[in-house]
């Protein structure tokens, strides 16, 4: 029996240290996501629901950050009132007519930057700034729109996208050949029926793939990738660790199993318990699987030196940061999750935004520990 399971059950019970209500474990989910869900979620994530260009603080000391504002409120307003099908062009190829299925230059912008300048509150601002009604535009991480592909297959996947006027893909990354490939074409097919593309990343369109997989062999799908965007540096510190302190120690055992049956709504799992659970789960469903979660609290968090694991672990990371669930744990820091090792390799920036991330949950799950 795991540790999460022994504690909630004593607690039950009556008979161990903690008693009262036993908290959810994420362990004891197995989420089915019908393929209609995955398209209606296409919106920008609860963290981002009110986010606008107006609420976007710039750094006085990074002109980029002001740049790529007023740049994004001039791509918005060139979409407005041009139809999928692509007949009218103006910022970045939008506002004027033109003959359909013929793009002249970029049909999208992609903002490239470093972890926590902003780059993800910019684009789910576009996102609403867009003259469209929700059903139109489209918002997703690129492993939701790879997902969405896998539910729905290629063809309906374009066809479901070609009446949109926007398509955003937040953390854009290609780790391998296979999406490299897939997604070039996905997104030919629909700039060819007219759709806007907007995306972020921390890595610029030439340098997709690249440490992850033999990017040599597929630069022409990469070239043509990069065809597709305007590219826009945004510079700046993380703004999760602007003027704030450092990560919080981890807590006790004993600290974070009480807190689980103190908060309502909150999970309790040992960790080495929720990752191999993770490996049963297919990562589109991870959103489903902390529905209705208020707090996720992880016993024994340790180091984690598998490839496969760890980029699991990322997207429940985005996924929980998306919906702004707090996470108070035991064990290891999160800062110390990943091997020097991995924060060098190929998927390293996805390594620093996890634990920028799951760092910022922290903070916020210190407050359980005290209550």
């Amino acid at each position: 029996m795991s540790s999460s399971s022994t504690a909630s059950g004593s607690a039950a019970s009556g008979t161990g240290p903690i008693a009262g209500a036993a908290p959810l474990s994420l362990c004891a989910r197995e989420p089915h996501v019908p393929a209609e869900r995955l398209v209606a979620e296409m919106v920008p994530p609860p963290r981002f629901d009110s986010v606008r260009f107006g609420t976007y603080v710039p750094d006085p000391d990074q002109p980029s950050q002001t740049e790529a504002v007023r740049l994004l409120e001039g791509f918005a307003t060139g979409l407005d009132g041009a139809p999928a099908g692509g007949r009218k062009r103006g910022f970045l190829g939008f506002g004027r007519s033109r003959a359909p299925r013929t793009p002249a230059g970029p049909r999208g912008v992609y903002l490239d930057g470093g972890y926590g300048v902003g780059k993800t509150h910019l684009l789910a601002s576009l996102w609403h700034a867009t003259p469209a009604e929700p059903a139109r535009k489209a918002f997703g991480t690129f492993v939701e729109l790879t997902n969405l592909v896998g539910a729905l297959g290629f063809q309906q996947t374009v066809q479901t996208l070609s009446g949109h006027r926007l398509l955003c893909i937040d953390e854009f990354e290609l780790d391998d050949p296979g999406d490299t490939v897939l997604v070039s074409t996905l997104l030919g097919r629909l700039v060819d029926a007219g759709v806007a593309l907007a995306a972020t990343s921390n890595t610029l369109p030439g340098k997709l793939g690249e440490g992850r997989f033999a990017a040599a062999d597929f630069l022409r799908e990469i070239q043509g990738l990069s065809a597709h965007f305007r590219a826009l540096r945004i510079d700046g510190e993380d703004y999760r660790h602007r003027g704030l302190p450092d990560a919080p120690a981890p807590h006790s055992d004993e600290q974070v199993t009480r807190a689980a049956h103190a908060t309502d709504g909150a999970c309790l799992d040992a960790f080495p318990d929720l990752l191999d659970h993770l490996a049963r789960v297919h990562p589109s469903r991870y959103g489903a699987l902390t529905d209705g979660v208020r707090a996720v609290c992880l016993t024994g968090v340790r180091p984690v030196d598998d490839q496969s694991t760890a980029l699991r672990l990322v997207v429940l990371a985005d996924r929980l940061y998306d919906r702004e669930v707090p996470v108070l744990a035991s064990g290891l820091p999160f800062d110390r999750l990943f091997s020097e090792e991995m924060l060098k390799g190929g998927y390293r920036k996805k390594y620093f935004r996890a634990i920028s991330r799951l760092t910022a949950l922290a903070r916020d799950a210190a407050r359980l520990a005290e209550s």
